[in-house]
């Protein structure tokens, strides 16, 4: 009798593509595209953390760090959520060190879901989320957050949750639609967090690059949400670092202590002399912060000038640095049509916008672009775009 064939995959991946974003990298390098799809910029990081980085690996820090964090590197970053927000949070119970936010955002929900519970999605999304609910056995409800200002509309909201979701994900300042959730809104998530038992987990990577008098307000300092907050960050965008992959998780001590189960043996931990680096980013004066929103404006207005005049209709980011643009009125074909064609044929790589919606038929008139890149680059990408008028 002949076994039944195995099959080797495992259920959890069906379903799961491979990144977009990083596909439409790859495809940049080949056809020598301006890379204006991954969002990391192309501008040198700051150079006294380089210097730090130097200096620890001379300084022999090489060797693993405490798996939760080097002690210094924590310390820091409880220093900072107190300066910046009067968080008081405990280096020693709150704060688990990862290999980026990436890593802190799968740690966190495998932590705290079990298969089959709700987690609350709005979209469009960065790509991620997607998978890592999908890689938990979790049960994903989508909430459409409206153009052109990409808020959502509360009475959505209350009819995605249930009594068996178990957390929303947060993304403010946002990626792809650069939205920065206000108090109200806040307000709101935090209350239905509050009747229904919920976690809010919140990847709030780009806190510091916001504009127009946006503010960014984490959700754990919103009354009632100090405890049921997972707060993941990194040091990726704030301090044009994207490949360190240093990041942080910062809960309350039960959630923390299944965090740091979950990272132990995904990663053991973050690489110790960039951690000690992360101790002088992290000490950096507030002139830093205002300096990084200034730059970050001034390449955003620039980019949503190039697009607009190249013929996309554009919305106007608040926070993050991307740009979501409406091609319609170029092209009929689908978002991914239209990005290979942008990139085999005028030269500029940008994301097609169904890779951050369920649906794919959402996003099919939208793709995001990014601008955390040198002044050259940009002009570069707008005279490519140029073949378009």
């Amino acid at each position: 009798m002949q076994a039944t064939k195995k099959t080797f995959r495992a259920d959890r991946t069906r379903g799961i593509t491979e990144s977009v974003i990083r596909e439409m990298t790859r495809l940049a390098l080949k056809h020598n595209a301006v890379n204006l799809a991954q969002g990391f910029p192309d501008l040198p990081a700051p150079q006294i953390l380089k210097d730090a980085a130097r200096q620890a690996i001379a300084d022999d820090i090489n060797q693993y760090a405490i798996t939760w964090g080097a002690k210094r590197f924590r310390d820091a970053i409880a220093a900072k959520y107190a300066r910046a927000y009067g968080l008081a949070i405990d280096p020693e119970r709150e704060i688990t060190v990862c290999c980026g936010s990436t890593e802190g955002m799968i740690a966190s929900l495998l932590a705290v879901t079990n298969p089959g519970d709700e987690v609350v999605i709005f979209e469009p999304f960065y790509e991620n989320f997607g998978p890592d609910t999908l890689l938990c056995s979790a049960h994903r409800t989508f909430v459409k957050l409206h153009p052109p200002d990409w808020r959502f509309d509360p009475d959505e909201l209350r009819r995605a949750f249930s009594p068996r979701t178990k957390a929303i994900i947060i993304n403010s300042p946002g990626n792809p639609t650069g939205q920065v959730f206000d108090r109200e809104q806040l307000q709101c998530i935090a209350d239905l967090c509050q009747e229904f038992d919920a976690l809010a987990i919140t990847d709030e990577i780009y806190e510091h690059i916001i504009y127009d008098g946006a503010r960014h307000i984490p959700m754990m300092t919103i009354p009632g949400m100090r405890d049921r907050t997972i707060l993941i960050n990194s040091m990726s965008k704030t301090y044009g670092v994207t490949g360190w992959r240093v990041g942080w998780v910062l809960a309350n001590p039960e959630i923390t202590q299944a965090v740091r189960k979950v990272h132990d043996f995904l990663t053991v931990g973050a690489a110790a002399p960039l951690q000690e680096a992360g101790v002088v980013a992290l000490g950096l004066p507030e002139s830093y912060y205002q300096e990084l929103a200034r730059e970050y404006t001034a390449r955003r207005d620039l980019m949503l000038q190039m697009l607009e005049r190249a013929g996309f209709q554009c919305t106007r980011p608040r926070g993050a640095y991307y740009v979501m643009a409406d091609f319609s009125s170029l092209s009929k074909d689908d978002d991914v049509t239209f990005a290979k064609h942008l990139i085999e044929r005028v030269g500029v790589a940008a994301v097609p916008g169904s890779s951050f919606f369920e649906d794919p038929k959402d996003g099919a008139r939208w793709i995001r672009f990014c601008f955390p890149k040198k002044y050259d680059t940009l002009r570069e990408a707008e005279e490519r775009l140029k073949e378009l008028t």
